[in-house]
């Protein structure tokens, strides 16, 4: 009886190699696709509150839970370091290149998700900086979601905070660009990263 015999190393590395680039490209679709919602969301969300809530008294809603109040911020998400315009403006477009050239290394469904959150959401409150007045980098992002004992914010620094919260568990749970645990990655019998992952 004939023993079977493993397949050669090369073997397995042409068959990981090849399913590469389309998970790279599944995994930038998604991520381009999450990003886009958000900054779309942010943009219409922002266009319809300028429209119905400027010059009048904060709407109330699910019994004083949620106001809508439109307020402009010259600072970071939720109101912070207001007056630093032109330092938040530059932090966002390093945000945004960062996030570009990494996704040339992004295989992971779950990672993709999570930059494309914080992606949409740097370039939501980035429009505004550019093209809100008093101009361009100096711009006064639009805030309009508060709740009670929290800074107005809006979609875009939602989106930034879910964004790093997932960022923060999967860095946590060792899960790489590529899908792959760090633990796995260091393994000779690691399997192909889980395309859900």
């Amino acid at each position: 009886m004939r023993k079977k015999t493993a397949p050669p190393p090369s073997a397995a590395v042409q068959t990981t190699s090849a399913e590469g680039p389309p998970r790279r490209l599944a995994a930038l679709v998604v991520l381009g696709a999450v990003a886009v919602g958000v900054a779309a969301l942010d943009l219409l969300s922002k266009l319809v509150a300028v429209d119905r809530l400027a010059d009048r008294a904060p709407v109330r809603l699910l019994g004083g839970a949620v106001h809508l109040t439109l307020t402009r911020n010259s600072g970071a998400a939720f109101g912070l370091g207001a007056g630093a315009t032109v330092v938040f403006t530059t932090v966002a477009l390093t945000v945004v290149v960062v996030i570009a050239r990494t996704a040339s290394r992004l295989s992971s469904t779950a990672w993709a998700v999570t930059l494309g959150l914080l992606l949409g959401g740097a370039l939501g409150n980035l429009a505004d900086r550019m093209f809100r007045a008093p101009g361009p980098f100096r711009g006064h992002v639009v805030d309009w979601i508060e709740l009670p004992h929290w800074p107005v914010f809006n979609v875009a620094d939602s989106a930034i905070v879910v964004g790093g919260l997932c960022a923060v568990l999967l860095s946590a749970r060792g899960v790489g660009l590529d899908g792959r645990r760090t633990s796995d990655a260091t393994s000779p019998d690691a399997k192909p990263p889980d395309a859900g992952v």
